[in-house]
């Protein structure tokens, strides 16, 4: 038996299903979720309708490539160029959502030094985020919340990696430092 839950809609109760109300009930589902994947979209489907709406709502958008020659296929080739995650199992899937694990962490003497670091202006905030970035795209977000800095700080640094051409972007608003 249910005993709870919860509906969300933007249409009234009773509303007739129809295929101009599936963008807006996309909306929702990809608000709500840590991601969205692509398993299968047509050139002009709603998938990648729901797709881009995640990716505006900085969620992590996935893909699951596909034969050039399908044409089912060609969305998810087309998001998975554009910057999606390619993804092939579950375990891709966990992986392109699950937080920063401590273990792959800077060493914790960093944090403890990012106030001390920070005193020293754009130089010192700098040289903390580049600490804090490696080869595997990161949020944005997590970056400042490991690093102590203001985040109008930490963006100053990104914005100095990316125009010395030292960082890479990635879709769902994450950053890595490009290979040397």
């Amino acid at each position: 038996m249910f005993e709870g839950g919860l509906v969300i809609a933007e249409l009234p109760p009773g509303t007739e299903p129809r295929a101009r109300h599936f963008p807006y009930r996309n909306r929702i589902i990809a608000g709500l979720s840590l991601g969205t994947v692509v398993v299968e979209a047509a050139p002009k489907s709603g998938s990648l309708i729901t797709a881009r709406l995640a990716a505006e709502a900085g969620r992590e958008v996935m893909a699951v490539p596909g034969s050039p020659l399908d044409p089912r296929a060609q969305g998810c080739n087309q998001l998975i160029r554009q910057g999606a995650t390619l993804v092939q199992n579950a375990a891709d899937v966990l992986e392109a959502v699950r937080p920063i694990q401590p273990g792959f962490a800077s060493p914790r003497a960093v944090y403890e030094l990012a106030e001390l670091k920070w005193m020293d202006g754009d130089a010192g905030a700098l040289g903390l985020v580049e600490e804090l970035l490696g080869p595997s795209p990161v949020p944005v977000d997590e970056v400042i919340r490991l690093s102590g800095v203001p985040s109008g700080a930490v963006q100053m640094a990104l914005l100095e990696l990316d125009l010395a051409g030292r960082l890479d972007r990635h879709a769902g608003g994450k950053v890595s430092l490009r290979p040397a």
